[in-house]
């Protein structure tokens, strides 16, 4: 008699909905198998190679036959050294490479695994609402409860300390923070980092901050660490990733750095995990590091003149997105005679009508809705395309 297994999905991941960059890859295969020429900016996946000498580097370490070993999931030394001195150089941060300091399978990896390592079922976590969407699943499936930070346009997008879930009787353990943001863009200041440390001592909390954009600034500004606030490390640790600075995505390489005790905590779920990073990869990581400011700035400039041909072409269609002030997204809200469609289906229209791959705003939370992220992966004749293309359909007669 033929056996059949009628449930393989365990209670962690049986409910999450499909994740929604892959419905957007998709539906973009689909069209574009039937022929249609897809301008997709619905994923942040830079588009340009990582720089020379990291490349050189790589193929370089990759030539030694004693490097195709297993490596170490801490990471190697040499690296986690390296991250010290670039963390004191750029932000005035010292760290301790053996106890303040942990390389990541990039900083997604790190930050679904921390949860797993500091979170017990039911536990609250406070997450800025709308966000990455692996700030927020990766709580969940570690079975923790989430209780929104809402960031809209009328708070500036930047949360409020929600003290009263505080003074409950069940008691916050952890709380997110992202900024730059994606997907809002919006920026923050030391003053808030410090506000944020200080509620943090106040409600014995964790702070988990995702600083990936930190180095995507435009027009002279440059984001601070949430590590330079005073007592910082005492609560928290922070995220960083070489994907968009340096033209890494796939290489999958990041690290946590910060309180000693958090970074054991992962480290020690790690161990049990992986063998940690392809040694070249980290070899060459430590060569991206070392990188003269100029390579920074070509990646930066990019985005910028993007960012400068995407938005005044929009706004001169009607559709007012104001200049972020750092990442490679626009963060859009609907054109008023749309807003009755909701993100969802009026990214499925702009897929339909123009060839144009977005990111719906509800796929970073409720509070996301009314809103489109659009990330800038193609160059500057796409984006012009992509205002022809909304022209021509009359979007906004």
């Amino acid at each position: 008699m033929k056996k059949t297994i009628d449930r393989i999905e365990s209670d962690r991941i049986k409910d999450l909905p499909v994740y929604m960059f892959q419905q957007i890859n998709t539906e973009t295969a689909k069209l574009r198998k039937e022929g249609k020429d897809i301008i997709d900016l619905g994923m942040g996946n830079p588009d340009k190679p990582a720089p020379k000498p990291v490349i050189d580097k790589l193929v370089e370490i990759a030539c030694d036959k004693k490097a195709h070993r297993y490596s170490t999931s801490k990471g190697i030394v040499h690296l986690r050294q390296e991250v010290c001195l670039w963390y004191e150089k750029r932000f005035g941060v010292i760290l301790d490479p053996e106890e303040e300091v942990v390389v990541c399978i990039g900083s997604k990896e790190g930050i679904s695994h921390l949860a797993l390592a500091v979170f017990n079922s039911g536990d609250i976590v406070l997450v800025p609402n709308p966000t990455y969407p692996s700030h927020l699943y990766s709580c969940l499936i570690a079975g923790a409860k989430i209780y929104d930070m809402p960031i809209t346009k009328a708070n500036g997008f930047i949360p409020e300390m929600p003290q009263k879930i505080c003074n409950g009787a069940r008691k916050p353990k952890a709380m997110i923070l992202s900024y730059p943001s994606n997907p809002t863009t919006q920026v923050a200041d030391m003053d808030f980092f410090d506000r944020a440390v200080k509620f943090a001592k106040k409600n014995s909390l964790i702070v988990i901050h995702d600083n990936a954009y930190a180095e995507l600034g435009f027009d002279g500004y440059r984001a601070p660490s949430f590590l330079q606030a005073k007592g910082a490390k005492d609560t928290g640790i922070e995220f960083y990733s070489l994907s968009k600075t340096y033209n890494m995505a796939g290489w999958r390489v990041g690290f946590a750095v910060g309180n000693k005790y958090v970074i054991k905590a992962l480290t020690k779920l790690k161990s049990y995990y992986d063998y940690g990073i392809f040694t070249p990869i980290q070899v060459a990581a430590i060569t991206a590091l070392r990188l003269e400011q100029k390579y920074i700035d070509e990646v930066v400039e990019t985005y910028r003149k993007r960012r400068d041909v995407f938005v005044e072409g929009l706004n001169r269609l009607g559709w007012n997105v104001e200049k972020p002030k750092a990442t490679m997204y626009l963060w859009a809200e609907i054109p008023e005679k749309f807003k009755q469609m909701g993100s969802m289906e009026f990214s499925v229209y702009l897929l339909e009508k123009a060839g144009l791959a977005v990111s719906p705003g509800i796929g970073f939370g409720k509070y996301g809705e009314g809103y489109l992220r659009m990330a800038l992966v193609e160059n500057e004749y796409r984006l012009k395309q992509v205002v022809h293309r909304l022209k021509t359909i009359g979007l906004f007669k």
